[in-house]
C-alpha cells in the first residue's frame, strides 16, 4: 500500500470518528512530544559536540583553536545547506511568521530535521548565535506537517504550527507559560478557547519530557535561591532598563546594518570568508562568546563572574577594576557583532540566546559599577537576571515572554517587580527608534506581517488575482455605437472595458453614458471613443488587498479596472465582492 493510500484511510477515518478540534487536542499531544524531543536532541548534540572538541585537544591550546573551529562550523553549515537542503534557513522565527500570515501555517518538510542539522554545526562548533529559533521552526514545521497530513481545516494547521513552537520553546526553558506567553506574543496567534487548550497541552508535554530528559532546571541548575529584591533598589532597576534599552537599539542597529551591507556582496564563498574570520577573531578574543553563552552567564550567578575572562588573550585585565569593567563593557559592545557574523556568514541560529548573554552581562556590569565603585551590596543575581529580561523584551518586543521566562527558568517568581519595572522602561527606551521587532521588521516592510488586529488579517488572505472577474465583454478601441449596442444585448452587465487586440487596456464605456445613443440609429456610425472615459484608478494585479480597499474607499467605485504595469487588463474587481470575501474572512478567524 503507497503512502498516499494510508494517508487517504487515515483522513477518512479521522473525518468519520474525530471532530476537528477533537483531532487537533489530540494531535497537540504529539506535536508538542516531537517538538520537545527535537529540542532535547539539539541541546545533547551540541553538547556533545562542545564537549568533543575540548576534550580533544589539551586546555592550553584549546584558545588558538576558537580561531578554526568556529571556521569550520560555519563552512559545514554551508555545504550543508548548498548541496543538501537547498534552501534558505535563516530566520527560524520570521519564516513561521511567514508561514502563518501569508502560506495558512504551511512549512516546508525539510524544516523538520534541516534546522536541527545544520544549527548543530553552527553553534556546536562556536557559532555565536542562539538554538531557540532553529528549534522553534522546526517544532513548527513538525505541527504544520501532522495538520497536513490529516488534511485538517487552515485554522487548525495555524494552530498546530504554533504548538510545535511551544512545545519546543517549553522544552528548551523548562517554561511552559512563557512558551504559551510566546505563541500569543511572537506568533500572534489569537487567543481563544479553542486555541489555549491545544497550546497548554503542548507546552505541557514539552515541558514534562525535558524534565525526564534534562532534569528540573535546563539553563540554570547551579542556583539554589534568588535572594528577595528590596524595595529601596528599584531606582537601580529602572537605571538598568534605561541602559538595556539604550543596548537593544545598539543590537538591532548594528545586527541589521551588517546583515544589509553583505547583501551587497554577490560572492557566497566571499561572505562565508569574511564573516567566518571575523567571527573566529572575536571568539578568539572573548572565548565567552563560544557558542550560545548561556554557560557564561550560569558562572555569572553562582559567583564563578571570572570564568568570562578564561582563554582570552585579554585575561589581565580581570586584575584591575577599571579594565575588568572595560572587558565588560566590550563584551556588550562586540556580542552584536559575533552574532550578526555569524549568520552572514551562512551560520544557522537565533537571536534568543545572545540577547539573553548581553541581557545578563548588561545587568552584572550595572550592578559592578555600584559595588565596585560605590561599596553597596547590591544582588549580582537580581541585575543579571532583569537585564535579561530587559533586553529580550524590548528588541523581540515581548515583554511578557521575557518576564515569565526569567522568573520560570530561575525559579525567581519574587523578581516580578524589578522584571517588569527593567523590562517596561527597556521596552519604552526602545520603541520610539525601532517599531517592529527583530523578528517582524522585514516581514512588515513587504506587507507579510499578520497582526493582531482581525481586519488587517483578514484582508492580508485575501488574493487581488483570485478577486478578478473577466467575464466582461470587452469592446475594441475602432467600434462604434452599433457594435457596443449588439455586444450590449449579450451582456448582462453596465461596464465595457475598451481593449484592443494585445489585450491593452484604452478606458472603459459606461451603459448609463450611451443608453440614449443606443436606440438613435443615426448615432451607430459614431465612434465609440467620444463616449470612452480612463478611470483615475486602477489597481495593479501585484499590490495588496490592503491597498486595493485604501483605492475604493478613496475613489468611490464599485469596480476598478485591473491594470498591469504594462497596461494589459486583467479584469475588474468589485467591491461588494471584496467586502463579502472580507466578512467571510473575520466570521472564520471569529469563531471560538
Amino acid at each position: 500500500m503507497t503512502f498516499e493510500a494510508i494517508q487517504h484511510k487515515v483522513r477518512q477515518w479521522r473525518v468519520a470518528n474525530l471532530s476537528e478540534q477533537n483531532t487537533v487536542l489530540i494531535l497537540s499531544v504529539f506535536v508538542g512530544s516531537i517538538a520537545a524531543m527535537a529540542a532535547i536532541v539539539l541541546k545533547n548534540m551540541v553538547h556533545f559536540t562542545h564537549q568533543s572538541l575540548q576534550r580533544a585537544f589539551p586546555e592550553t591550546d584549546f584558545n588558538y583553536l576558537y580561531l578554526a573551529f568556529p571556521i569550520i562550523g560555519i563552512v559545514l553549515t554551508v555545504l550543508i545547506i548548498r548541496f543538501f537542503i537547498k534552501d534558505d534557513l535563516s530566520h527560524g522565527v520570521s519564516k513561521v511568521l511567514y508561514a502563518i500570515s501569508r502560506k495558512n501555517g504551511k512549512l516546508k518538510l525539510h524544516h523538520t530535521y534541516s534546522s536541527v542539522l545544520t544549527s548543530t554545526l553552527t553553534v556546536g562548533f562556536g557559532g555565536s548565535v542562539g538554538l531557540e529559533a532553529p528549534i522553534c521552526l522546526t517544532g513548527s514545521a513538525i505541527g504544520s506537517q501532522l495538520g497536513g497530513f490529516f488534511h485538517l481545516k487552515n485554522k487548525s494547521v495555524i494552530l498546530l504550527t504554533a504548538c510545535g513552537s511551544t512545545g519546543a520553546i517549553a522544552a528548551i526553558f523548562n517554561a511552559p507559560i512563557a512558551a504559551i506567553i510566546f505563541a500569543i506574543e511572537v506568533l500572534m496567534l489569537d487567543l481563544t478557547s479553542q486555541s489555549l487548550l491545544p497550546l497548554l497541552i503542548s507546552a505541557v508535554t514539552g515541558t514534562l519530557l525535558s524534565y525526564f530528559f534534562l532534569g528540573k532546571s535546563v539553563m540554570f541548575n547551579a542556583i539554589h535561591s534568588v535572594p528577595d529584591f528590596e524595595l529601596g533598589n528599584l531606582p537601580f532597576y529602572a537605571l538598568l532598563g534605561l541602559f538595556a534599552g539604550l543596548l537593544s537599539v545598539y543590537f538591532m542597529r548594528t545586527t541589521q546594518s551588517i546583515e544589509h551591507r553583505f547583501t551587497l556582496i554577490k560572492k557566497k564563498w566571499l561572505k562565508t570568508a569574511i564573516g567566518g574570520v571575523v567571527l573566529s577573531g572575536l571568539i578568539f578574543m572573548f572565548p565567552s562568546f563560544f557558542g550560545e553563552g548561556y554557560d557564561s552567564i550560569a558562572d555569572i550567578l553562582v559567583g564563578r563572574s571570572d570564568s568570562i575572562f578564561y582563554n582570552s588573550p585579554l585575561y589581565i585585565f580581570k586584575y584591575n577594576d577599571y579594565t575588568y569593567l572595560i572587558f565588560i563593557l566590550a563584551l556588550l559592545l562586540f556580542k552584536p557583532l559575533a552574532t550578526a557574523f555569524t549568520g552572514v556568514a551562512g551560520g544557522v541560529g537565533g537571536v534568543f540566546a545572545p540577547l539573553l548573554f548581553i541581557g545578563g552581562i548588561a545587568g552584572f556590569f550595572i550592578v559592578s559599577i555600584f559595588n565596585v565603585f560605590f561599596g553597596m551590596e547590591l544582588s549580582v543575581i537580581n541585575f543579571t537576571l532583569a537585564g535579561m529580561a530587559g533586553l529580550m523584551g524590548s528588541v523581540m518586543k515581548a515583554p511578557l515572554t521575557a518576564i515569565f521566562l526569567i522568573a520560570e527558568v530561575s525559579r525567581g517568581y519574587q523578581l516580578f517587580i524589578p522584571l517588569i519595572i527593567t523590562t517596561v522602561i527597556s521596552y519604552i527606551v526602545f520603541y520610539p527608534f525601532e517599531k517592529y521587532s527583530i523578528y517582524t521588521k522585514s516581514l512588515a516592510l513587504q506587507g507579510d506581517l499578520i497582526t493582531h488586529d482581525k481586519n488587517k488579517h483578514a484582508l492580508s488572505k485575501i488574493n487581488v488575482m483570485s478577486m478578478i472577474e473577466d467575464d466582461f465583454k470587452t469592446i475594441p478601441p475602432h467600434a462604434t455605437i452599433k457594435d457596443i449596442t449588439l455586444l450590449i444585448q449579450d451582456s448582462n452587465r453596465n461596464v465595457f472595458p475598451v481593449v484592443d487586440q494585445h489585450s491593452l487596456f484604452y478606458g472603459v464605456i459606461l451603459l448609463d453614458d450611451i443608453r440614449k445613443l443606443i436606440f438613435n440609429p443615426d448615432m451607430y456610425t459614431t465612434s465609440i471613443k467620444d463616449y470612452m472615459y480612463k478611470p483615475e484608478i486602477n489597481i495593479n494585479p501585484e499590490e495588496s488587498m490592503m491597498s486595493v480597499v485604501k483605492k475604493f474607499k478613496k475613489s468611490g467605485y464599485y469596480n476598478m479596472p485591473v491594470i498591469d504595469a504594462d497596461g494589459k487588463y486583467y479584469g475588474f474587481i468589485s467591491r461588494a465582492n471584496v467586502y463579502t470575501q472580507y466578512r467571510d474572512i473575520v466570521e472564520e478567524i471569529s469563531e471560538d
